[in-house]
């Protein structure tokens, strides 16, 4: 799979998910009332730790598309595209668990909004890690 596949699916991924988050927001007048600015509640939370796994996973991935040898471990990077497969996929998974219990729209302090950030990062996490997996297969 070459780099311009991966942008490709990447870009188009994140062009999906903005345009899928548009009905949402259409259908403001018939949300529930907003939570409070400072109230933490388990679907924000959960859109913050699946938004975290998500951003860990692309930094690994970033680091194994680098091969930063001293971070990660003694290799061609392969350990670190794998852990940055698993991470991304986890942080989409639960970005993606908060998304379809949230029972309001954006802004109703359901973490809606954090668990798409969390599905289009922990993608992008996905895809750096598959790109640094398939350059180590390629070399090693």
């Amino acid at each position: 799979m070459s780099v311009r596949s991966v942008l490709a699916v990447t870009a188009a991924a994140l062009v999906g998910g903005v345009g899928l988050a548009t009905p949402a927001a259409a259908h403001a007048s018939v949300q529930p009332a907003a939570a409070s600015v400072y109230t933490m509640s388990a679907g924000r939370f959960g859109a913050i730790v699946a938004a975290l796994l998500a951003l860990t996973g692309v930094v690994i991935g970033g680091l194994a598309l680098a091969r930063s040898t001293g971070r990660i471990g003694t290799g061609p990077g392969r350990r670190g595209a794998v852990v940055a497969l698993v991470v991304g996929l986890i942080g989409m998974t639960l970005g993606g668990l908060v998304a379809a219990t949230a029972s309001g729209g954006l802004g109703t302090g359901n973490g809606l909004g954090g668990a798409v950030v969390a599905l289009m990062v922990g993608l992008i996490g996905m895809a750096l890690g598959g790109l640094a997996l398939t350059r180590s297969r390629r070399t090693g």
